[in-house]
């Protein structure tokens, strides 16, 4: 039986699922500059059957890289040399790219967002050296602003409540528990009866908040997730319940779907209320079948490392730091050219890609940038010895 601090070995599928997960993240965030719904920069090449791509990760993406968090979490605290030693060390490597980036990163991102759909006349320097850190809204906007790195707080948050869950749980009780609740069915239905309740009835057509102190549906998604994810790295029959249910859950991921698809064609822009527990129930379903399935092909068939792997996994949290502010600047000064919308997408996502290419390489090589963005400070040289 695995307990928390015990090692937990490297799983290259998950490193390549969290690839993926963040490589999907960017091109969904040049898909906001396109679709109906609110963000710091929009197109006038907007059209609504955009959504219908987008709606097919928007249910599963955030669930499963706090999964994935969990998971890694496990295999971080197994290093460690006590739970406290792991919350101090998650801390730095999470606390201080989140203030870095509230304070550095992000402030682009609202002044665009308030130049081009508020009416703002400054330049962004005085936009960031007198209005930025006024800890009040302008324009509607909370300024600072988190933005994006909201994941990078909860992660903190989360990992809180795991630390004193591990200190005050009898966890290897805690650990047979999870095997036999989730090593069979129960890997499906109790997870999706759990999401349908808060999508389908407490939560119908609600959305995050962002805001840690006013955000229970997230945290209701959100938590259990993580800790799911933590669970997991410690559990081999779920890990294999997960292979055995891969294809039962990619077919409720695709009829779930469906359905979101079919209501979507069919409705008017405004939805009647009768269908919106049928809507959250569909996208519950959807959402949980496409963590399992995806978790069951992880470690059937991507579980083997690459050359390629190292430095795409180190990549991936700058990379997250900084994407989003290249593509909104991009599209402010890309967006009055009047480029055709397939080609202007297209733009977006190569200069994001290529922006963050650069940050990251440049980044890398600078030490005392290294833990602004999320990177382990270079090591030591080792002294030399005298012959």
């Amino acid at each position: 039986m695995t307990t928390p601090r015990a090692p937990i070995p490297r799983h290259y599928g998950l490193d390549w699922l969290r690839v993926a997960a963040f490589a999907i993240l960017i091109v969904y965030h040049v898909g906001m500059v396109f679709v109906p719904w609110g963000f710091h920069a929009k197109s006038a090449h907007g059209a609504a059957w955009a959504v219908l791509p987008m709606l097919a990760v928007n249910a599963w993406r955030l669930s499963l890289l706090f999964v994935v968090s969990g998971y890694a979490s496990r295999a971080l605290l197994g290093r460690a040399a006590s739970p406290g030693r792991f919350l101090r060390q998650r801390s730095l490597r999470l606390l201080v790219p989140l203030a870095f980036g509230i304070a550095v990163i992000v402030p682009p991102q609202p002044w665009v967002e308030l130049v081009t759909q508020h009416g703002y006349a400054g330049g962004f320097l005085t936009f960031w050296t007198h209005d930025y850190f006024r800890f009040a809204p302008l324009g509607g906007i909370v300024l600072p602003a988190v933005n994006h790195l909201w994941f990078v707080l909860y992660l903190w948050l989360y990992t809180v409540v795991l630390v004193l869950l591990v200190m005050l749980v009898r966890w290897r009780g805690a650990q047979r528990a999870f095997d036999t609740i989730f090593g069979g069915p129960g890997l499906l239905v109790l997870p999706i009866a759990w999401l349908v309740c808060i999508h389908g009835w407490w939560f119908p057509m609600g959305y995050e908040t962002q805001n840690p102190f006013d955000d229970a549906m997230a945290h209701c998604l959100y938590l259990p997730a993580f800790l799911f994810g933590f669970a997991l790295a410690g559990s081999a029959p779920v890990i294999a319940a997960c292979v055995r249910w891969r294809w039962p859950a990619a077919a409720l991921a695709l009829a779930g779907y469906g359905v979101i698809l079919a209501i979507e064609l069919g409705q008017s822009p405004i939805a009647p209320r009768w269908l919106y527990p049928v809507y959250g129930a569909a996208h519950a379903v959807q959402q949980w079948g496409a963590i399992v399935a995806l978790l069951g092909f992880a470690e059937r068939h991507w579980n083997r490392d690459s050359g390629l792997r190292p430095t795409l996994t180190e990549a991936v949290f700058p990379f997250y730091l900084v994407h989003q502010t290249i593509l909104v600047v991009v599209a402010y000064w890309l967006i009055p050219a009047g480029l055709p919308g397939g080609v202007e997408f297209l733009l977006l996502v190569a200069a994001t890609i290529l922006g963050c290419f650069a940050f990251y390489r440049i980044g890398r090589r600078i030490a005392w940038l290294r833990p602004l963005i999320g990177l382990r400070p270079l090591p030591h040289p080792k002294p030399e010895v005298a012959p």
